[in-house]
């Protein structure tokens, strides 16, 4: 009787144990590191409140700002997507990183978790869906790893986990790793997300124009940011004072303080406090730049549409140069105002009525300025345009001196505050390629933006009217 009644509570408690861990994240991924004899630290509790609320639908979108080394994956990637299926069983869950590889690892060892631990979760994998990428449960789950851009055609996601989209400093700083990591987010990506479905990004800031910047810069508001320096500053989400480390017991003050002098403020500022800055250096401090939600009056001012060409058409792999038309007005207030851009490729002749039509669409009052290259091309093509062109102005002129002397007017004025542009589709391109400038992988619109700028100062006044009275006539 004494055993049998002992064995009735032993069960008993482990049936409440299981209870427990299937209904708290917190009891959960404290059972499994108690093994390891690792206990979760503030930051991590405070994680684990966060991804509890969007498990119950209180958020749908969570953005984990981390330091390397805070465990954030551990918690994020591995210990809660198994705790997730006992909450959503028959739920799928599409996984990113960076690589395949790392995608697959972080799958494995889920899958192992989820094996070692199925009485207490209450399901385990069906025996032939177990490969390391792509397994199931026998609640119904499916879950699906994968690297940034690679294939997911055909798969939908209830839950999406990106984590650490990005392997290292050179693709953050490569506007084209930038630009392809943001079009497959939006294509391909989160057009996989079913409706109600939730997304969870964990990373650390690399730049400015990262995912995570991309991201808050589109749609900032519908994201719950979990932002945790390493070493706390003003109004700290866990209540550090200013100056405290987020995990002493792993990485106290004084080692944390001895790794930024090592690498440098730009790359400790994004890394560790994620507060991302431009690359020392940069020609056009693009903080500089006045963001307008309408175009200002341009009734009676200059306004001139300046162009930088190119000619030749996409195909395949290549990155071809883009034909560029910049429209600026200098505004009432003084200020050099960007209207609009044009962006396009195509044949030379695809380009002359792209230039044509935006001249129709601009109308007559915009002085147009072109390019003229040197030699008897050049003034064949300025003259066939002209032709197309009639009834419009055009200005002409070739280009002098180094590119990079021939922004700094225009780099001056940014940084006085006195250039604004739009707000419109085309502001987060124009502003990457002059963050970029002189280094960044196209200059085409920085062309055409210069072009623009010096035009309107070689534009005259128009001609003011005068009233005379009768007599003095």
């Amino acid at each position: 009787m004494t055993n049998f009644l002992s064995d009735w509570l032993r069960l008993e408690d482990e049936s409440l144990t299981r209870q427990t861990l299937r209904q708290s994240l917190l009891a959960w991924a404290n059972e499994v590191l108690s093994g390891p004899g690792q206990v979760p630290a503030a930051h991590h509790r405070y994680l684990i409140t966060e991804l509890d609320s969007l498990t119950r639908g209180h958020t749908d979108r969570l953005m984990i700002l981390m330091p390397p080394g805070s465990a954030k994956s551990t918690y994020a990637s591995v210990l809660f997507p198994p705790w997730w299926f006992t909450q959503h069983p028959a739920s799928s869950v599409i996984a990113v990183s960076h690589t395949h590889a790392l995608a697959e690892a972080f799958s494995r060892r889920i899958r192992n978790l989820i094996l070692d631990r199925e009485g207490q979760l209450g399901y385990s994998l069906l025996p032939d869906e177990r490969a390391a990428a792509n397994w199931r449960t026998s609640n119904g789950g499916e879950y699906i790893a994968v690297g940034v851009r690679g294939g997911i055609t055909g798969r939908r996601a209830d839950l999406i986990i990106i984590d650490d989209p990005i392997k290292s400093q050179w693709e953050a700083d490569s506007a084209l790793h930038r630009d392809q990591l943001w079009e497959w987010y939006k294509s391909d990506l989160i057009t996989r997300l079913k409706p109600h479905g939730r997304v969870i990004l964990i990373m650390t800031r690399w730049h400015e124009n990262d995912l995570g910047g991309q991201l808050l810069n589109a749609s900032g508001a519908e994201w719950r940011v979990l932002r945790l320096p390493a070493i706390a500053e003003d109004n700290d989400l866990l209540g550090r004072t200013p100056g405290e480390a987020l995990w002493p017991q792993w990485e106290d003050l004084r080692a944390l303080e001895r790794k930024r002098a090592t690498m440098g403020e730009r790359a400790w500022m994004a890394l560790f406090q994620q507060e991302p800055r431009p690359a020392a250096g940069s020609l056009f401090k693009v903080s500089g730049l006045v963001v307008l939600d309408m175009p200002p009056d341009a009734s009676g001012a200059k306004i001139v549409r300046a162009w930088d060409l190119a000619a030749t058409v996409a195909t395949g792999a290549n990155d071809p140069d883009w034909t560029v038309g910049v429209k600026m007005v200098r505004d009432a207030r003084n200020r050099f105002v960007v209207l609009d851009v044009v962006r396009m490729r195509g044949t030379p002749r695809q380009i002359e009525d792209t230039i044509v039509a935006t001249a129709q669409l601009d109308g007559h009052a915009v002085v147009i300025g072109l390019p003229e290259d040197p030699g008897q091309a050049g003034k064949a093509q300025i003259s066939y345009l002209a032709g197309r062109l009639a009834g419009y102005r055009l200005l002409t002129s070739r280009e002098t001196g180094a590119k990079l002397t021939r922004a700094m007017p225009l780099a001056s004025q940014i940084e006085a505050g006195n250039v604004a542009i739009v707000r419109a589709g085309w502001n987060h391109a124009l502003i990457e390629e002059l963050r970029d400038f002189p280094m960044g992988r196209k200059d085409d619109q920085v062309d055409a933006m210069v072009r623009a700028f010096g035009t309107l100062a070689r534009v005259p006044d128009a001609p003011r009217a005068v009233n005379l009275s009768f007599l003095i006539r």
